[in-house]
C-alpha cells in the first residue's frame, strides 16, 4: 500500500471532444500539486436502431443495407475508443481510467445523482457538453441546476465551460450562470405550465419579508385544515382547465364535421325532391328515420346543455377562488413594491460600496506590483547568497578534510608520544634494575667518608641545608659529593658494633624503590643516601599548593611503588624486614615522582605489635591518604569510620588530584579497609603480595581510561619544586630543570640539553649525571622526536589548571 493515499477525481466530458479536454486540462492544473488519479465519466447515447449517422446525415437504417449498417456502427465506437485514448494520454503520468454510462429513459440529471451517491464521488468535474452535445441547450443549463441542488453534501461539484469554472445561481424561477469574475455566461427562466402558476398563486413560497414569512407560516401550521382544501381547490380548478382543453379540442372537431355538412347545402331539397317519387310507406319510414335523428340529437344538446351548465358553475366557483387569491396577490405586489425599493436602496449602498472595493482592489494591486518588485529583489539577492553559502560549503568541505587531516597527524604525533613514553618508562625501569642489580652484585660498593668530608658536604652542618619534614626541622641534611647531591642522615648515638650492624644491613639492601645508601661516617655517626628532589609524599600530600599537585593516576602509581618496595622487605629472608613506621613522611619523591620508601632497619622492632600485619596496616592507611589528600594521623579509627556508599565517597575525593574514576576509587577504598581490618580479621589470607596484584590490576585500568581520554601524562608524573607542575617531566633538563630546546640523547639513555651536557663532559666528568654510573661513550643524538614533541606542547599549551 503506498504511503500516500491517492484521490479520485471525476471528470464528466461529452461527445465536444474540446470541451472535454479542457475540463481535463482544468482538472489536472486543479490538482497539480496533489496525488490523484482521474476518473473520466462518457455517456453512451443509444442511437435508436432505425437510423445511422452518415456523412450526409442521420439516415433511415433500412436505406442502407446491412453490411455498409455494420460499418458505419463500428466507425462510430472506433472514434469513440480513439477519443477515449486521446484522453488517456493527454493525463500524461496522472493514473486515468475510462467509466462509460450507458444513457437510461431516466433524465440524465437524475442518473448523475445515482452515480454520485453509487460510486461514493467526492470530487466531480462537469465539462459543460456532458448533459447534451449542443451548449446552447436549456435542458443541460436545467440539468446542471438539477445536479447542484441535489447532490450530497461530501461531493465538491466544478462545472467548467470552456476550459475555465462556472458558478450556478438562481432565484426565483431565472437561473443564471457566471464565470469566475462574475460575469454572467447564460440565463434562463423555467417555462411554467398551468399547474404550476396555480400552485404558485395558491400556494407561494417565494421569499417574503421576514415577519410577512413568519405570519404566513404561521398561519399555515394553525390551520392545516384550510392548506388541505387550498390543495384540493387547486386540483379541481387544474381538473376543470383540462376538461375545458379538452372540450375545446372536440369543439374544434366538431366544427370540422360542420363544415363537412355544408360542402353540399342543396342536398336537403335533392332529399325532398326525391320524396315526391315515394311511397307513403317509404315516407313514414324516411320521417322515422328523421325522428328519432332529432331525438338523439335532442338527447345530445340537453348532455351538452348539462355539462355547460356544471362547467359554468366550475367557472363560477374558479373565478371566486381566484378573485379571493387575486386580492391576497395584490396586497403581495404592494408588499414587494415596498421591498423593491428598500431593495433598491440596498442596491444603491451595494454599488457605493462595490466602487470602494474597486477603489482599494486597484490599490492593492498597486501594492502588489511594488512587492512583486521587492520580490524580484529578493529573488536576486537570494540567488547571490546561494551563491556565496554553495563557496562557503566548499571552503567548509576543504576545511573539514584539512582538519581531519591534522587530526590524522596529531594521532600519529600521540602515537609516537605513547611509544615514546614507553620507551622512557622502560629506560628508566631498566636503569633503576640494572643499578639495583649492580649495586647487589658488587654489595659494598658504598664508601666510608671522613668527618672533614661530611662537614664540607655540608658546610658545617649549615642550618641552610637541613630539611624539613612536615615544616619541623629533621635530622637530614643536603650535601653534594662530586657534583652530585646526597642527603645526609644523623643517627643517634648507637654502639660502634650496633652502628655497624646497621649499616651492613642497610648496604645489602637494594631495590628500584627503597632509598639506597651510598656511604656512611663512623664519626660522627651518620649514612650517606641518594636525594630525592620532591621531599617526601607527606609534604606533597598536604602542602595545597598548585603546583606541588599529584595527579590521580600518579597517586595509583605511588601506591604501587610503595607497596612492591615494602613487600621486597616483608619478602627477606633469612627473616623478613619490617618496615614499623611506613607514613606519607618516609616516603620520598624524585624529580619524576617515583617512590621510594626510606626509614628501615634504622629502629629496633621489639615491640609485639611490629609485624608484617602492622605494614599491611600502614598501606592501608596510606591508600586513604592518597585518595582524600587528609592527615589521618595514623589512626586507624578514622579510616576503619569511612562510609564506602559512592555519594559519600565522591565527597571526600581529594579534588587536588583532577577528576577521580569513581570505579577506581571505589577499589581503592576497598582495598585500603581490607588492609586495615588485617588484625581484627584473623582468617583473612591478605598479604602484600596480594596487595600488590590488586594495584596493579588497577593501575592499567587506570593507564587505559588516561590513554583514552588521550592526556599527556606518563608515568613519572610532571610536579617538581621549582614550580612546572604543567611541563611534563621528560621536557626538562634534569641538570638546568629546564624546558629543552635542543635535547640531546646521551649514553645513559637520557636527554639532556647539548649545553649543559657538553659542560658537562668538558669539565672531566665520564659518568651519568642521573645514576653516577660510568658512561659508555661520550657521543650525542639529537633527539628529534623529543624536540617535536616540545616544540608541539609550546605551540598548543595549555592553560593553567584551577581548583
Amino acid at each position: 500500500m503506498d504511503a500516500i493515499q491517492t484521490e479520485k477525481v471525476y471528470v464528466a466530458v461529452g461527445n465536444d471532444a474540446q470541451d472535454g479536454f479542457k475540463a481535463l486540462n482544468w482538472a489536472l492544473k486543479k490538482w497539480n500539486s496533489h496525488p490523484i488519479s482521474v476518473v473520466i465519466l462518457h455517456v453512451t447515447h443509444n442511437t435508436p436502431m432505425d437510423y445511422v449517422y452518415t456523412p450526409f446525415g442521420k439516415l433511415p437504417a433500412r436505406s442502407v443495407s446491412e453490411e455498409k449498417l455494420q460499418i458505419l456502427r463500428k466507425d462510430e465506437q472506433e472514434k469513440i475508443n480513439k477519443l477515449f485514448a486521446k484522453y488517456v494520454a493527454f493525463c500524461g503520468k496522472v493514473p486515468a481510467e475510462i467509466l462509460q454510462v450507458e444513457k437510461s429513459d431516466e433524465p440524465m440529471q437524475k442518473r448523475v445523482i445515482d452515480l454520485i451517491f453509487g460510486l461514493g464521488i467526492t470530487k466531480l468535474v462537469m465539462g459543460f457538453s456532458f448533459m447534451k452535445p449542443s451548449v446552447k441547450s436549456k435542458g443541460a443549463i436545467s440539468g446542471l441546476f438539477y445536479v447542484h441542488q441535489h447532490k450530497p453534501s461530501f461531493c465538491e461539484l466544478f462545472i467548467i465551460c470552456g476550459g475555465k469554472q462556472i458558478f450556478l445561481r438562481g432565484k426565483n424561477d431565472e437561473k443564471i450562470m457566471e464565470d469566475d469574475h462574475g460575469v454572467m455566461v447564460a440565463r434562463i427562466r423555467d417555462k411554467i405550465t398551468f399547474k404550476d402558476w396555480l400552485d404558485k398563486w395558491f400556494n407561494d413560497k417565494t421569499q417574503d419579508s421576514p415577519d410577512k414569512s413568519e405570519s404566513v407560516s404561521s398561519r399555515n401550521l394553525e390551520s392545516p385544515v384550510t392548506r388541505n382544501q387550498w390543495e384540493f381547490y387547486l386540483q379541481e380548478i387544474d381538473n376543470y382547465y383540462q376538461e375545458l382543453l379538452s372540450s375545446k379540442l372536440e369543439e374544434g372537431n366538431c366544427g370540422l364535421d360542420n363544415d363537412d355538412s355544408q360542402i353540399g347545402p342543396n342536398e336537403p331539397h335533392v332529399t325532398e325532391h326525391n320524396n315526391y317519387n315515394m311511397s307513403g310507406a317509404e315516407k313514414i319510414e324516411v320521417l322515422k328515420s328523421q325522428l328519432n335523428e332529432a331525438q338523439k340529437t335532442i338527447l345530445l344538446k340537453r348532455k351538452e346543455a348539462k355539462d355547460s351548465k356544471e362547467r359554468h358553475a366550475k367557472a363560477e366557483w374558479a373565478i371566486c377562488l381566484c378573485n379571493s387569491r387575486a386580492e391576497e396577490v395584490e396586497g403581495r405586489i404592494r408588499e414587494e413594491v415596498g421591498a423593491k425599493e428598500e431593495l433598491k436602496k440596498e442596491w444603491e449602498a451595494e454599488r457605493e460600496q462595490t466602487e470602494e472595493m474597486r477603489m482599494e482592489v486597484e490599490e492593492r494591486r498597486r501594492r502588489l506590483s511594488s512587492l512583486t518588485e521587492v520580490q524580484s529583489e529578493l529573488s536576486n539577492r537570494l540567488q547571490i547568497w546561494t551563491l556565496a553559502k554553495t563557496r562557503a560549503e566548499t571552503q567548509l568541505e576543504r576545511a573539514v578534510g584539512e582538519r581531519t587531516e591534522m587530526v590524522r597527524e596529531i594521532e600519529e604525533l600521540r602515537r609516537q608520544r605513547d611509544v615514546l613514553n614507553r620507551r622512557i618508562e622502560f629506560c628508566k625501569q631498566k636503569d633503576a634494575i640494572g643499578m639495583a642489580a649492580r649495586l647487589a652484585d658488587t654489595r659494598c660498593t658504598f664508601r666510608e667518608y671522613t668527618a672533614e668530608e661530611i662537614r664540607l658536604a655540608t658546610d658545617n652542618f649549615s642550618e641552610r641545608l637541613r630539611l624539613k619534614s612536615g615544616g619541623d626541622w629533621s635530622n637530614v641534611y643536603r650535601g653534594r659529593f662530586n657534583h652530585s647531591t646526597v642527603a645526609i642522615k644523623m643517627l643517634p648515638s648507637f654502639s660502634l658494633q650496633h652502628f655497624q650492624s646497621k649499616v651492613r644491613l642497610l648496604g645489602d639492601i637494594r631495590h628500584p624503590h627503597l632509598i639506597a645508601m651510598a656511604g656512611f661516617c663512623s664519626e660522627p655517626k651518620c649514612i650517606v643516601l641518594e636525594y630525592m628532589r620532591n621531599g617526601s609524599l607527606r609534604d606533597m600530600l598536604f602542602s595545597r599548593r598548585k603546583n606541588r599537585v599529584i595527579r590521580w593516576y600518579d597517586r595509583i602509581r605511588i601506591a604501587t611503588e610503595v607497596c612492591s618496595g615494602l613487600g621486597f622487605l616483608n619478602g627477606a629472608e633469612p627473616r623478613p624486614v619490617v618496615h614499623c613506621h611506613l607514613t606519607p613522611s618516609t616516603v620520598l619523591l624524585d624529580r619524576n615522582l617515583v617512590a621510594k620508601i626510606t626509614g628501615f632497619g634504622l629502629h629496633d622492632c621489639r615491640d609485639e605489635q611490629c609485624n608484617v600485619e602492622s605494614d599491611l596496616q600502614a598501606i592501608g592507611v596510606l591508600l586513604m591518604h592518597l585518595l582524600t589528600g587528609r592527615n589521618w594521623a595514623g589512626l586507624i579509627e578514622e579510616v576503619m569510620a569511612v562510609d564506602m556508599d559512592r555519594e559519600a565517597l565522591a565527597s571526600v575525593l581529594d579534588e587536588m588530584a583532577g577528576q577521580w574514576p569513581l570505579d577506581l576509587a571505589i577499589e581503592l577504598a576497598g582495598l585500603a579497609l581490607m588492609c586495615v581490618s588485617t588484625k581484627s580479621n584473623r582468617t583473612s589470607e591478605l598479604s602484600i603480595a596480594k596487595v600488590l596484584e590488586e594495584l596493579n590490576e588497577i593501575r592499567r585500568k587506570g593507564d587505559e581510561i588516561v590513554g583514552r581520554e588521550g592526556r599527556k601524562a606518563i608515568i613519572g608524573g610532571c610536579v617538581d619544586r621549582e614550580g612546572t607542575s604543567d611541563v611534563p617531566s621528560v621536557f626538562l633538563c634534569p641538570i638546568l630543570q629546564e624546558v629543552m630546546k635542543n635535547p640531546h640523547l646521551a649514553a645513559d639513555g637520557f636527554s639532556y640539553e647539548l649545553e649543559a651536557i657538553d659542560h658537562w663532559l668538558q669539565s672531566g666528568r665520564d659518568t651519568s649525571p642521573m645514576t653516577n654510573l660510568r658512561l659508555k661513550h661520550t657521543f650525542l643524538t639529537p633527539n628529534h622526536t623529543l624536540r617535536s614533541l616540545i616544540e608541539d606542547w609550546q605551540t598548543n599549551k595549555p592553560p593553567k589548571l584551577t581548583h
